[in-house]
């Protein structure tokens, strides 16, 4: 026997008790400073935009201890960076099933629901995350893009900025304060907000890099322009337009031009765009580039280049400092000079009349000098006011595209839907 054996058994059982005590405390206390520290490293690789190695973390410590609900919210904001939403919000579903007052859980379930498409749900979600933890700063990002997606610019800046300041190194709230000050015409600010997210965003993707570093150069150039957008002309205008291929096509002129140029109205697009060939022969000069973007609906790859009108005339009226994207057009069957986008009508009411190919422009009639009470309609309100139909809310996506809620046989819930009059197919996505 070693001397190390016959000095154990020579102790007393009360002597024994205390050593066996104080070692399961060292094991406790050992295995709890493991649980940190993995915590810590998962943290870690969500952070610098190593989502995999997260979740790996997360899932091993939930393998050892699945009440270990610091680990599973982890993992469900790791799967909500990752977009796989139902999985992060049915593990933020499990803590609020053991813990209702997690703020943090509430916060999660109400992004991950945004993120599905359910708006009413999610405010829900924020507001009661925000009545546990008045500074949770997912709650208070979500309920800013909320805003930011019914057209309630300014409070969603409010909130973003507040949500920025709290967790200064979470790329989304940043990011997305960058749309929303460009929306509302902060571009020193949102460039500003765009190199912050360069400085704290996960260094993993290259080309969006290029693709942002190109939009701050933009909105340094856009903040020295003034206004955009500005309107001149009278009430309402009513334009022609020619559909071949069901998209309203009118025509336009730029920077003071009697030639005429022919657009495409395309509410799914926020920016307007004109073709490369068309810049060149109206002598209109990129302003700015950066990055490279993918053609949709068509072969390759192209830069992209930013660039400038001083004016479009539109039926009669005008509208002065248009930003417009230059870019090549791959497989136009029906040959275009550019697309009209949403922006450009953004100080006007718009109606497109389909069965009588007419696009309607009229000023909105709080800008009017006399209120719709004191005045009489117009022929042409009165008409469009008479007709029948249906109103249909809309929102806007991140990308400033009009969004409404379609409901489909099969499908229990309202499915948000661009309405794209620079589309010739509805499209659904897959993951509908």
């Amino acid at each position: 026997m070693t001397n190390f054996a016959r000095h154990y058994f020579r102790l007393s059982p009360a002597r024994l008790r205390t050593c066996v005590i104080g070692l399961a405390i060292a094991c406790a206390a050992f295995g709890g400073d493991n649980t940190t520290k993995n915590l810590s490293r998962a943290e870690r690789a969500l952070k610098s935009g190593d989502f995999q190695r997260a979740e790996q973390i997360y899932r091993e410590l939930l393998t050892k201890n699945d009440q270990n609900l610091e680990a599973r919210l982890g993992l469900s904001h790791t799967l909500l960076k990752q977009r796989r939403l139902q999985d992060a919000f049915d593990h933020a579903a499990r803590v609020i099933a053991i813990d209702p007052l997690s703020a943090r859980g509430h916060a999660l379930l109400g992004a991950a629901v945004l993120a599905s498409g359910d708006f009413r749900l999610s405010v829900e979600e924020f507001r009661t995350a925000l009545s546990l933890n008045e500074n949770e700063a997912i709650a208070i990002a979500g309920l800013a893009m909320v805003d930011y997606y019914e057209n309630r610019t300014y409070p969603c800046i409010v909130g973003l900025r507040r949500a920025a300041s709290i967790d200064p190194d979470e790329p989304d709230y940043v990011f997305n304060l960058g749309q929303a000050a460009a929306r509302s015409e902060r571009y020193k600010e949102a460039a500003d907000a765009y190199e912050r997210f360069l400085i704290v965003a996960p260094k993993t993707d290259a080309e969006r890099r290029a693709r942002i570093r190109g939009l701050v150069d933009f909105l340094r150039y856009l903040g020295q322009q003034g206004s955009l957008y500005n309107l001149e002309g009278p009430d309402h205008s009513i334009v022609a337009f020619v559909s071949p291929d069901y998209r309203p096509i009118i025509q336009v002129r730029i920077n003071g031009s009697k030639q005429y140029l022919r657009f495409v109205l395309d509410t799914g697009s926020g920016m307007s765009v004109l073709s490369e060939e068309t810049a060149k022969k109206m002598n209109v000069r990129s302003v700015a580039r950066g990055g490279m973007a993918r053609a949709v609906g068509g072969g390759g790859r192209f830069e992209i280049v930013y660039g400038y009108l001083d004016s479009i005339d539109i039926g009669d009226f005008r509208v002065t400092n248009v930003p417009v994207y230059i870019r090549h057009f791959f497989d136009e069957q029906v040959a275009v000079d550019g697309y009209l986008g949403i922006a450009a009508l953004s100080r006007l009411v718009a109606s497109v009349d389909y069965g009588r190919n007419q696009l309607t422009l009229a000023r909105p009639r709080s800008n009017d000098a006399e209120t719709s009470s004191t005045r009489p309609p117009t022929s042409t309100e009165s008409d469009i006011a008479t007709r029948p139909g249906v109103n249909i809310p809309v929102r806007t996506t991140a990308s400033g595209f009009l969004s409404g809620e379609v409901s489909i046989d099969g499908i229990s819930k309202p499915l948000n839907f661009i309405i794209d009059t620079g589309a010739t197919v509805t499209v659904l996505s897959e993951r509908a």
